[in-house]
């Protein structure tokens, strides 16, 4: 029987990678712009691999593969994925983390960078007939007095640093997965992430998003921090409670933000940070270059082949049967 490949979604001028890793085994391809959870079951129904960029894929979805399908992500993370579902369905599933760390540290420096030296504020005021750059660039540190906050380290978050060092940034970080001995060798200092709220004129988030992460971001924890201070989040959407950050940034409680990512995205028209001041919006472009985009199609072509040839993902997810 025919083999058949199915991607649900994408955001890529073409898929002829992916077509041609389908058609060079003999499987039948077919590329979709599934939106809704109704689209991607209707999509992935008797499929043998599926490439799933920003649909959701729900227990239902999995329900619809064949029997030991193959779901490969486009992209670091997953969570539009129901991995516990996929597990006890024996479905396997594949990421690809590594196509993208350079872009999105780059991202989130550059983001950093334009945050600190109130380039936002200031290009507004130009615009605005204004030529007062102390009125609307203070209160702004020079950068060797200035602590840069890591919320999480990680691979990107390492990038992030390492760009910065030739700033003369001070660094800290709040990493349960960091130990000291490693801090010191990075030259940063470890603290709690309470220390990290009242310490930090910018706080740059790089965890993943867990129980204990999700919504970390609130306005009590808004309400620790520095009325100067600022966070960039090019991690997860769901690290910060957008309704509170909305309000921090219409209060002054504190001076600004930088997303790249949100809670729920596209960002709705109808969504309150649009209205907030002092806030940096890119559309989820941090992953983005030339070169990423054609490692990104090229690793999940790779991972579409493997699985046709029955082998494993590249770059496996491994899930956890849930206790009945």
């Amino acid at each position: 029987m025919t083999k058949r490949v199915v991607i649900t979604d994408y955001t890529f001028p073409t898929v002829e990678l992916e077509q041609a890793a389908a058609e060079i085994a003999g499987a039948e391809f077919i590329a979709c712009q599934s939106k809704t959870d109704e689209d991607v079951i209707a999509a992935v129904k008797g499929a043998d691999v599926v490439a799933v960029q920003f649909a959701p894929f729900t227990k239902d979805a999995i329900a619809a593969l064949n029997p030991n399908a193959t779901i490969i992500r486009y992209g670091v993370g997953y969570d539009n994925i129901d991995i516990v579902a996929a597990a006890e369905a024996n479905i396997s599933i594949g990421y690809v983390p590594d196509y993208c760390a350079d872009e999105v540290a780059d991202h989130t420096v550059a983001s950093i960078l334009t945050l600190l030296r109130k380039l936002l504020k200031l290009d507004k005021s130009v615009r605005e007939g204004e030529w007062a750059a102390v009125q609307y660039a203070q209160p702004l540190k020079p950068f060797f007095e200035t602590v840069i906050g890591f919320y999480g380290l990680g691979q990107i978050g390492n990038a992030v640093l390492h760009r910065l060092k030739g700033f003369g940034f001070k660094f800290i970080v709040s990493d349960p997965m960091l130990d000291e001995a490693t801090a010191q060798s990075l030259g940063v200092q470890l603290c709690t992430a309470d220390e990290l709220l009242r310490q930090a004129d910018l706080i740059s988030l790089h965890a993943p998003a867990t129980d204990e992460t999700t919504g970390f971001f609130n306005r009590f924890h808004f309400a620790m921090m520095q009325p100067h201070a600022m966070i960039v989040n090019s991690a997860r959407g769901q690290l910060v409670n957008e309704t509170d950050l909305t309000n921090a940034l219409i209060n002054g409680v504190i001076a600004g933000a930088a997303l790249d990512v949100f809670e729920v995205e596209p960002l709705p028209k109808t969504s309150k940070l649009l209205d907030a001041p002092n806030l940096l919006l890119t559309p989820h472009a941090a992953w983005y270059s030339d070169s990423a985009i054609n490692r990104l199609q090229g690793l999940v072509a790779q991972d579409i082949s493997r699985a046709l040839n029955g082998e494993k993902p590249r770059k496996p997810i491994h899930t956890i049967k849930q206790e009945a």
